[in-house]
């Protein structure tokens, strides 16, 4: 039984090592490109953020946006409730920067997906075709529109997406989470683009695409986990190429704890679950680091056991340092102490993700049936 186990532990960590190097190559390959893209002309667009409470940094977050390098565009906040914390500033926000930004208060759900019926009705009332969903707890540079809206001049690209972490992060929660869309997040998406032949899922954070091609592709769907997952699929089914930018957005969390990480990321493993089917189970190859202590236990603290795992660790180090330069994310460095605690918490995830229903999204706990699809936890 112990050498079975042994067996299944080696074979996984060298799986794992196989997926930290290609993590490494995709990452370096992807964001050392010298390829660029320019648009033809700058076209208006609007720019539809949801709201949904105070984020950290919110004014910062918000007024990025009503000050852009970009000669013709407008930006549209929704918010679903009255007596939301965040109206009185979105009030204020509109007052300095009134001939850019709305505020629609008062949207009455639509579906279980609050933040795309809250989306659905930013998008009727927007005025141009090009269009960016945009999540409120990012934060953007000046010439953000014209980077992310640029691929849309090809007519085969449906749908342009961002990646996102947080750059300085002040505590260990916050640090937790950048690591996991830093050295995590980020290069498996590459690396999912090469086994799959291109993108076919997008990042919330960030969608830019036309109001035409995502009729084409169905445009959202206000009863469904990971919309913004699935919105990346749909538009790769029905033809369109799905292109993320080189341009990796800011979020920070604040000082968000360990538990409130925990639940938003499980949120995110179901989501990729009911999207990739049997596939989510081929990432138990993603968790090297967790399986070296207990191949060193069971195999009696052997000296190959402790030099396949010192092999393991370094290699993982590579891979995470290949992503935070590749990023331009250097104050993540001085956190790297956690990042076994990371890998646990990530094999943590990923196991309760592989079976339960229920996530947690904006303080409402909901159930996830079929294919994805959102009801109500009674």
């Amino acid at each position: 039984m112990i050498a079975a186990l042994e067996i299944l532990l080696i074979i996984l960590i060298i799986g794992s090592i196989i997926f930290y190097l290609a993590c490494a190559v995709c990452t370096r390959q992807f964001f050392s490109s010298t390829e660029s893209v320019t648009q033809d002309r700058d076209a208006p667009v609007s720019i539809l953020v949801p709201v949904c409470g105070l984020d950290e940094g919110a004014w910062e977050n918000w007024s990025a946006f009503c000050q852009q390098n970009y000669p013709d565009y407008e930006v549209l906040f929704g918010v679903m409730d009255v007596q939301d914390p965040a109206v009185p500033v979105l009030k204020q926000l509109v007052e300095t920067f009134a001939n850019r930004a709305k505020l629609f208060v008062g949207l009455a759900p639509r579906g279980i997906n609050h933040k795309d019926s809250n989306l659905s009705y930013l998008l009727e009332a927007s005025q141009h075709e090009i269009i960016i969903f945009a999540d409120s707890d990012i934060r953007v540079n000046p010439d953000y529109i014209r980077t992310v809206t640029a691929p849309l001049a090809n007519p085969e690209v449906g749908l342009v997406s961002c990646a996102f972490v947080g750059y300085n992060p002040q505590s260990v929660g916050a640090a937790i989470a950048s690591f996991g869309r830093c050295v995590d997040f980020i290069p498996s998406a590459l690396l999912a683009k090469v086994i799959d032949g291109g993108f076919r899922f997008a990042v919330g954070a960030t969608m830019a695409t036309r109001k035409s091609t995502l009729a084409n592709f169905g445009g959202l769907n206000l009863n469904r986990i990971g919309s913004d997952y699935n919105l990346g699929k749909r538009a790769a089914m029905a033809g369109y190429r799905v292109e993320f930018s080189r341009y990796v957005l800011e979020s920070d969390t604040g000082r968000e704890s360990i538990g409130e990480v925990f639940r938003r990321e499980l949120r995110w493993a179901r989501t990729i679950r009911y999207n990739r089917g049997p596939q989510y189970y081929t990432m138990a190859f993603c968790y090297g680091t967790v399986y070296c202590l207990p191949l060193v236990i069971l195999s009696g603290f052997a000296e190959w056991a402790i030099a396949l795992s010192l092999i393991t660790l370094v290699i993982r180090y590579t891979q995470s340092l290949t992503a935070i330069f590749s990023i331009k994310a250097p104050k993540l460095i001085p956190w790297l102490w956690l990042l076994p605690l990371r890998d646990l918490l990530s094999f943590a995830v990923w196991a309760i993700g592989a079976f339960g229903q229920g996530v947690y999204w904006r303080g409402r706990r909901l159930r996830v049936i079929e294919d994805g699809l959102l009801t109500q936890w009674e």
